[in-house]
């Protein structure tokens, strides 16, 4: 029988081989747009069972380090944004593709993050216990930030009260069902069997969540060419660039070699996989662009990841 540490060291191979699976399948099968029902409750016990792995209960830990926790903050909501300006205004598009792009791409990422960082030979525990932290000033600033970019015209696009029932049900209801399985733990074995379950989780939901968004998208990926095309000098700009963002944040002050890695891998990796669901709030047709838009970002990513992985301890 396969143990946990085993699962959690082929993992890439395991995404790498769900990826060409989902891709395939997509194509192939007509009505694979259906699986993206799953998409939302398939996310939210992926994001349960990463917050039950979150010392959430600890979160003295993510301020010991200031050091890091100012570069990381810096890094994403002050820098990472201003990098965001320029894409868009470099490479103009609709307003829909437009909202995809910033919602994508000013929201660091709280999940699989984690994974990258320790293959990439950073501290893994530091992004694990900063994760609340990133998770709150992007949920604050993500408004903030729509407004900024799109001004007035943004409150025409978006229709706040969907937007916020995913983020109740994908995100906030996953965290505080969290919060209870690790008060649990502390008081019965019950709840202790239940915290060791979810350690189980996060790699198969993981793929399984690469599996259904990129089997129910990857036909709106070839059937919306135009807009997918304009996103991709964004995004690959993007990957190439962030990496430097992350360095510069954590030279400014002072970070170690395996914090400055973590830093460096969270200003490149964004939250893809929360914000989709996000997206499927909007009303229809837009949100299948919408949707599409993010993909595309996500596909981008998870090449760049696997090139991180073995140049970010090389260079930082």
């Amino acid at each position: 029988m396969i143990s946990r540490q085993k699962l959690e060291e082929r993992q890439i191979e395991i995404y790498a081989l769900t990826f060409i699976i989902s891709a395939l399948l997509g194509l192939m099968w007509e009505g694979s747009y259906n699986l993206q029902n799953l998409i939302n409750p398939i996310i939210a016990v992926l994001l349960y069972s990463m917050f039950c792995q979150i010392p959430f209960l600890e979160l003295k830990q993510a301020f010991r380090n200031r050091s890091f926790f100012k570069a990381l903050l810096v890094g994403n909501f002050m820098i990472i944004p201003f990098l965001v300006w320029g894409l868009v205004t470099i490479f103009p598009t609709v307003p829909l593709v437009k909202l995809g792009v910033l919602l994508v791409l000013l929201t660091p990422c709280i999940d699989y993050v984690i994974v990258f960082t320790h293959l990439g030979k950073g501290d893994s525990k530091a992004i694990l216990a900063s994760t609340p932290s990133l998770f709150l000033f992007q949920l604050l600033l993500l408004p903030v930030y729509f407004w900024m970019f799109l001004g007035v015209d943004a409150m025409k696009i978006i229709d706040l009260t969907p937007f916020f029932k995913a983020l109740l049900y994908v995100v906030i209801l996953p965290f505080i069902l969290s919060l209870l399985t690790q008060l649990s733990a502390q008081s019965n074995s019950m709840g202790r069997a239940t915290l060791r379950l979810t350690s189980w989780l996060p790699v198969p939901f993981m793929a399984f969540t690469f599996f259904v968004v990129i089997a129910s998208q990857i036909r709106g990926v070839t059937q919306f060419p135009e807009p997918v095309y304009s996103v991709i000098p964004i995004y690959v700009l993007f990957a190439v660039i962030a990496p430097f963002i992350g360095f510069l944040a954590a030279r400014i002050f002072k970070v170690d070699a395996g914090g400055s890695r973590a830093v460096i891998f969270s200003t490149s990796t964004r939250n893809s996989l929360v914000v989709l669901p996000l997206a499927f709030s909007l009303p229809a047709p837009d949100h299948h662009l919408i949707a599409v838009v993010i993909v595309t970002q996500t596909i981008i990513e998870l090449f760049f990841e696997l090139i991180y992985i073995k140049v970010v301890p090389k260079l930082f």
